[in-house]
């Protein structure tokens, strides 16, 4: 104990020091979090730096990794505070981040076998996060909802307009479950298993927030999410659970200083009070409810916190690769958009008429009708491009935002959307061609 009293003393005591170099007294930071998240810490934060005060800019992962290339040549971020790892490793292949080497010890070099911070020092993880579903026990209760246990559930009959998603386009953390998905099921099989349970979608939301929120108010049953929102709405005294599926993954959230950061001095003393135990225990707080990164500080947490240190089930289906998400991330966004989120109606229309087949067919088989189902299905799962496809120069290296790349970019995601609209209907007719000889 007194050993950790010391260390506590000697690593606040460096905070201080470096928040005492920052001469403006201002760090400002962008983030996709939300204000439950930010607030507590920005005042901790104040509190343990004295003189210091954070100023954030909210902004969605993706157009925050696209306001730092912007305005890099005047750049006035200190710190990107994110999420999604492979928005980092973008950052961190253009030259916009900063190396640095915090203070903070006890912190293991990997959580599960996901490595906690960058190897090459320019990104460091705070708090680790899972992905996976949360539900509304009252709106589950009223409408007969079993509780959902993996993605696959998602999919049933039962579920269908129950569920809500945001675009992994808009949201960082949407996105690592899609791109968890494909790396836990492979390419063909992941999009197969998305576009299943994506018929069964009410609408795909544009911001992640949205998702907790109409779980929580009981307007939707189930919603696909990060796990922190499902705890925090708990703790908060909604009455919602959440579960990991088995193909889930446990990756750090991250913060980074920005390269040419204004205040350097203070975005170190930032990341520095994030990693030191203080940091590390505003975590546990009702509003934020993320999985700290340091093992010794679960200590103080409630009985029924997850532990991904003591608990090597979560996320071990899952060695997710972050070099290959990095890659593809553009082109599984676009790809995203243009079959699903674009063409939501065409893909719920044909869902319904399959679960209407099946419905019939399981009281009255016809192997007819049980080719045509079969048939529906795989025009649904049909891809247009190959995994390998995805991640080449050819069509990834078009999905850059380079404007002189734009018309090829519109022409495939047109290709796309096409391919989907075409396939959707004509499974809806072989399903409702399939309800006709199953009655």
């Amino acid at each position: 104990m007194a050993r950790c009293i010391r260390w506590a003393v000697v690593a606040m005591a460096a905070i201080l020091a470096s928040g005492a170099q920052a001469q403006t007294g201002k760090v400002t930071v962008v983030t996709s979090f939300s204000k439950d998240v930010t607030d507590p810490i920005k005042k901790a934060f104040e509190k343990a730096v004295p003189g210091t005060t954070l100023e954030v800019q909210n902004r969605n992962t993706n157009a925050g990794v696209k306001f730092l290339e912007e305005t890099k040549a005047n750049n006035q971020i200190d710190l990107f505070w994110a999420s999604a790892p492979d928005a980092f490793e973008v950052l961190k292949t253009k030259g916009l981040l900063q190396k640095y080497q915090p203070k903070a010890t006890g912190i293991p070099e990997k959580i599960g076998s996901y490595p906690i911070n960058d190897p090459q020092g320019t990104y460091f993880g705070f708090a680790a996060s899972g992905y996976g579903i949360m539900w509304n026990e009252r709106y589950a209760k009223a409408n007969k909802l079993p509780d959902p246990k993996e993605w696959s559930d998602l999919a049933k009959p039962v579920y269908y307009d129950h569920v809500l998603m945001a675009a992994p386009s808009r949201s960082g953390t949407t996105h690592l479950t899609i791109e968890t998905i494909l790396q836990g099921e492979g390419w063909d099989k992941g999009w197969r298993a998305i576009k299943d349970m994506s018929g069964n979608f009410r609408q795909i939301t544009e911001r992640s927030f949205g998702v907790p929120e109409a779980v929580n108010s009981g307007q939707v049953g189930v919603g696909i999410v990060i796990d922190f929102f499902a705890f925090s709405s708990q703790a908060s005294g909604f009455p919602v659970k959440f579960v990991y599926p088995t193909v889930t993954t446990i990756v750090p959230a991250n913060v980074a200083i920005v390269a040419n950061a204004p205040n350097k001095a203070g975005a170190e003393a930032f990341v520095d009070f994030l990693l030191s135990p203080t940091g590390q225990e505003v975590l546990l707080e009702p509003s934020i409810r993320r999985l700290p990164v340091n093992p010794s500080v679960y200590a103080k947490a409630p009985a029924d916190y997850p532990n991904p240190f003591t608990n090597p089930s979560l996320g071990a289906r899952v060695k997710f690769d972050v070099d290959l998400s990095e890659k593809r991330t553009n082109v599984v966004d676009a790809l995203y958009d243009q079959l699903i989120t674009f063409q939501l109606d065409n893909l719920k229309a044909a869902t319904k008429a399959l679960h209407e087949a099946e419905t019939a067919l399981a009281k009255k088989d016809n192997p007819q009708a049980r080719t045509l189902v079969k048939e529906a299905r795989d025009l649904i799962a049909a891809m247009p491009i190959t995994e390998a496809q995805a991640a080449s120069p050819e069509i990834a290296g078009v999905f850059t935002g380079a404007k002189e790349k734009g018309a090829r970019q519109a022409e495939l995601e047109q290709q796309w959307a096409s391919f989907a609209k075409t396939r959707y209907q004509e499974a809806q007719a072989k399903a409702e061609q399939a309800l006709k000889l199953a009655r």
